[in-house]
């Protein structure tokens, strides 16, 4: 089993962040959404200045993970209500998949909004994305679906959430 860290990413890791992105993106959502959607949302999602914006403007706090020293995965997650963060990205390189690195990653990423109060924390996650399992497994529910529009698409999603006390 490879050996974590974490490291919390300014806007000059935006490169790294961008990186994972376009490794994860394709194999995570190809069964899911047309190659046309996965090329827009990336842009409008991960483009230097849209991920400049979730962490100068937004607030959103990106964690890189890193696997014996190589970046493998990435989350973000911002206060959304009080004593609610919202965590927003989490995604893990295929080749770093089912070692660990995501039960890894998203524990961080709850303590991390734990010291800062949170009593919940929340995530939405494509209808069809085999991910909503692993969220399942981590003690997060389904609390309802949501279609969210973004551009000419739509994001076909359940929100989870998960008690952090």
């Amino acid at each position: 089993m490879p050996s974590f860290a974490i490291e919390l990413a300014t806007t000059a890791d935006i490169p790294v962040i961008i990186d994972i992105h376009q490794n994860t993106w394709e194999p995570t959502y190809r069964e899911i959404l047309s190659p046309e959607q996965i090329k827009f949302m990336s842009e409008e999602f991960y483009s230097t200045a849209a991920l400049e914006n979730s962490i100068s403007e937004k607030g959103h706090q990106f964690l890189i993970l890193h696997a014996d020293g190589v970046p493998c995965g990435f989350a973000s997650l911002s206060e959304e209500m009080h004593q609610n963060f919202k965590l927003h990205k989490i995604y893990i390189l295929p080749s770093f998949q089912g070692t660990g690195a995501g039960k890894y990653l998203i524990s961080v990423a709850e303590n991390f909004a734990k010291e800062r109060g949170a009593n919940t924390i929340s995530l939405n996650v494509n209808r069809y994305n085999r991910a909503r399992y692993f969220y399942e497994k981590m003690a997060y529910q389904i609390i309802r679906e949501e279609d969210i529009p973004v551009g000419p698409y739509w994001m076909n999603d359940f929100v989870l959430e998960k008690k952090l006390v």
